[in-house]
């Protein structure tokens, strides 16, 4: 596995997305979400650069859900159908 390879998201899984202009940097995503959501030093979120794992799928989205700004999204990820 090449360091780009290990980048990619994994094909078919669904991918989470931040709006960082909708952001305000509130936290809760990664208080829901912590497994695939960290903050940066001024409480933004970095997202994992990977897939949204099966056993995730349902947190992940009711992440989304949750997020005021609605500053998350939920992509299909390459290789969906």
């Amino acid at each position: 596995m090449t360091v780009e390879s290990a980048r990619r998201p994994d094909p078919g899984r669904p991918v989470l997305r931040v709006d960082p202009i909708a952001c305000a940097g509130r936290g809760l995503c990664a208080e829901l979400l912590p497994e695939l959501i960290t903050l940066d030093d001024w409480g933004f979120p970095m997202i994992a650069d990977r897939g949204v794992p099966p056993h995730l799928a349902a947190d992940a989205r009711a992440t989304v859900k949750a997020c005021p700004l609605l500053a998350l999204r939920l992509e299909r990820g390459p290789g969906a159908t």
